[in-house]
């Protein structure tokens, strides 16, 4: 029987729901308890372990404090298979401040997945942010993201990263 705990973290860029089995942190995402809960479908149950989400939780609050460059916190690749766990373990390796396009992770990741394919991917990450989705970027722009606020999301990340310099709008 797999277990899960969740926890809730406040970010600027929005609530944000850990959920974390006995192997690591399987998924995160915005859109509360219910949708975390959805996303993991049947076959696992719930169980209350502050213990085993304080990682995490600790990391996020670090990483949105300026403070964190690198999660340590496991991962549970379970919602992943194929050629996707392979592009997002990939995509993990790709290190803060920094940006790949859309082709390059295709490239880096060996995997036969076009550039449109790696879109498509991103879209569907199951633990963004640690898994750093927002780092992969349009040879023309800065390309989509399914998080939070979406863009604006992405930009607000990327800003706080140094990947790009603040706006007007920042300050």
């Amino acid at each position: 029987m797999t277990t899960v705990a969740f926890a809730e973290v406040p970010s600027p860029v929005g609530t944000l729901v850990p959920a974390v089995t006995e192997e690591g942190l399987v998924a995160l995402g915005w859109g509360g308890m219910v949708v975390a809960r959805e996303r993991l479908g049947p076959g696992i149950t719930e169980v209350r372990d502050p213990d085993r989400t304080a990682q995490v939780v600790a990391e996020l609050e670090a990483y949105f404090a300026g403070e964190l460059r690198a999660f340590e916190t496991p991962v549970d690749w379970r919602l992943t298979s194929g050629s996707r766990r392979v592009v997002l373990q990939t995509l993990h390796r790709v290190p803060y401040g920094s940006a790949v396009t859309y082709g390059e992770l295709a490239a880096r990741s060996g995997s036969a997945v076009p550039a449109r394919g790696i879109g498509s991917i991103m879209g569907s990450n199951p633990i963004p942010i640690v898994v750093p989705c927002h780092r992969v970027i349009a040879g023309n722009g800065l390309g989509g993201f399914s998080g939070g606020e979406g863009v604006e999301t992405k930009r607000w990340l990327l800003t706080h990263e140094g990947y790009l310099q603040p706006t007007l709008l920042d300050l």
